[in-house]
């Protein structure tokens, strides 16, 4: 992948909606070069490119966003994101002074992300489904001034303010009750409000493509979480070299990602994608449960769907699923954690249409390594997304052969710089132009890669790598498992074998007939010493709000 980054000369601003830039400061990419090829100016903004581009070719009317109250344009949307700029500098914020977002998905998430992202001033979001304790953790970490909060949140939040002293300004966004009032008139800002008096036109704060842009926090999913730094360049090639030629989206679609925004993979999918291609993206600010999914489903008939091997696992075993017929789907995309085979083949019986696994990360941004349409070889994760170069590492630190099981590394434009206040992570995450994913994988002579699990959950049986998530796999298609997740536990010599935490369909109880019978069906279809030599039945797997499974928490329970 080629990218570009310099200082020329660009043509004059098209019309009013130039919004007092002196330059439409734009990227644009070449996909008739092998590799792409990214030209993005060296005076950069990345809110200026993903909400302008849509006026300047004339899309103001059409619908950026819908959420749970309302339909907004293009034209709408860079008002309030310009309103918004206004606000935060009036606040007092300066260029490079941080701000958590604590948002339900709906408009007043763009809006505050873009907003501050215009006004050279770096949005954090956060994941919503967290303690208090963990939200002091992230703010106090972050060293945020200010916190946009759903009003359902404001009460984990506002106490914290306190023990914060930099924390300075509480912004809430939605309806506030009696109680809360009251805690608003303590000084919280309503967000509304806060940009109402505001001018339609802003200034964009003189940001460079390599200045940090906002920061994303990682899931926790192997212990404490920590903030990728990210910078204005990384959203919209995130874009041209996942979703235009990988995706295929285009500005008829209408994308519904069930991830949400916080999350690095739900930010492409319902922010950065349909932004830098005039489509238009469905929020929803309720969980995904499959009575959810379904009721967007049919009543706004996406093209596109975004979701999580957990949650497709959900829809397919709801008795609820809708008809072929009620459905405008074209194209289905996982991430989050790999995805089984089987479900994969269970969801193209289903409705027709493939789904395209990808691996991305928060470091990375989006995703790097996908299936294509036309091309999915389900059980894998496809091939290297143009623009990104993949190694394999095996033990002794070499090149692993075609086969060979290594920890994945990754070689790409969108990649954290680091992790801020965290030195030895960064030093032993980002090594040179490369970026270790803490993924093991192993490559075919065709260039598929296939997932075997993460670094830190991977078991050796017999002196032999044993991949859990193969384990997983092979235990979901039986008939009565709804998910499962395998780690190493220690026998009565102290030696490591493989142990399966599962959870059953609705309806159905766990007895240890079943769990033979689960053993017996892994013996089937594995080698047989990678059977779990213990089952344990659970009401639910513990999980990251992004769907991953937790377990070093799976692990520590023995």
């Amino acid at each position: 992948m080629t990218l570009t980054v310099d200082s020329g000369d660009f043509p004059a601003p098209v019309g009013e909606w130039a919004m007092a830039v002196d330059l439409p400061q734009f990227a644009s990419a070449d996909h008739s070069a092998s590799p792409p090829h990214i030209h993005i100016p060296r005076d950069y903004n990345a809110s200026v490119d993903l909400v302008e581009r849509n006026l300047v070719a004339g899309r103001g009317e059409r619908i950026a966003f819908i959420d749970d109250a309302n339909r907004y344009t293009y034209r709408e949307l860079a008002e309030r994101v310009n309103r918004c700029a206004n606000a935060w500098r009036r606040l007092g914020m300066r260029m490079e002074d941080r701000v958590v977002l604590l948002l339900h998905d709906g408009i007043d998430f763009p809006v505050a992300f873009l907003g501050a992202i215009k006004a050279g001033v770096v949005p954090i979001p956060c994941n919503t489904l967290l303690t208090a304790a963990e939200y002091e953790y992230l703010l106090a970490d972050s060293r945020a001034r200010a916190v946009v909060v759903s009003a359902p949140l404001l009460t984990r939040v506002e106490p914290l303010k306190a023990a914060l002293p930099q924390l300075e300004h509480l912004i809430v966004s939605g309806s506030l009750d009696a109680q809360l009032h009251t805690q608003a008139q303590l000084g919280t800002l309503r967000f509304d409000d806060w940009i109402s008096g505001e001018s339609n036109d802003a200034r964009a704060a003189a940001t460079t493509a390599d200045d940090v842009c906002f920061w994303l926090y990682s899931s926790g999913s192997t212990g404490s979480p920590k903030g990728a730094v990210h910078l204005h360049s990384d959203l919209i090639q995130t874009a041209e070299l996942y979703a235009r030629p990988i995706l295929g989206i285009a500005q008829n679609d209408v994308v519904f990602s069930a991830a949400k925004l916080f999350f690095a993979y739900g930010l492409g999918n319902a922010l950065t994608f349909p932004l830098a291609v005039g489509a238009t993206a469905l929020l929803m600010a309720e969980r995904p449960t499959p009575a959810a999914v379904f009721k967007r489903l049919i009543e706004h008939r996406p093209t596109i769907f975004c979701g999580v091997p957990t949650l497709y696992a959900a829809l397919l075993a709801s008795a609820d699923f809708p008809a072929r017929g009620s459905l405008a789907l074209t194209r289905c995309v996982s991430a989050g954690e790999a995805l089984p085979a089987d479900l994969g083949k269970r969801w193209h019986e289903r409705t027709g249409i493939d789904i395209l696994d990808g691996l991305g990360s928060t470091e990375l941004l989006h995703i790097f390594l996908s299936n294509r349409q036309g091309e999915v070889r389900y059980g894998t994760t496809g091939k290297p997304v143009p623009g990104y170069e993949l190694r394999i590492i095996d033990e002794a630190g070499n090149v692993a052969a075609p086969g060979e099981i290594g920890e994945l590394q990754v070689n790409g434009p969108t990649s954290s710089p680091y992790y801020w206040n965290n030195r030895a992570r960064s030093l032993a995450t980002f090594v040179g132009h490369w970026t270790k994913s803490g993924d093991k994988y192993t490559v075919d002579r065709d260039g598929y890669y296939t997932y075997c699990g993460r670094t830190d959950d991977m078991l050796k049986v017999g002196g032999v790598y044993v991949s859990p998530f193969e384990v997983e796999a092979a235990l979901a298609t039986h008939e009565a498992v709804l998910e499962a997740a395998v780690v190493g536990h220690a026998d009565e010599s102290e030696l490591i074998k493989p142990k399966a935490f599962v959870v059953l369909k609705p309806g159905l109880t766990g007895a240890p007939a079943l769990a033979v019978e689960l053993q017996e069906h892994v013996k089937a279809r594995l080698a047989p010493f990678k059977y779990p030599r213990w089952i344990e039945f659970v009401a639910e797997l513990p999980k990251t709000a992004t769907g991953k499974i937790q377990r070093f928490k799976l692990r520590s329970r023995g």
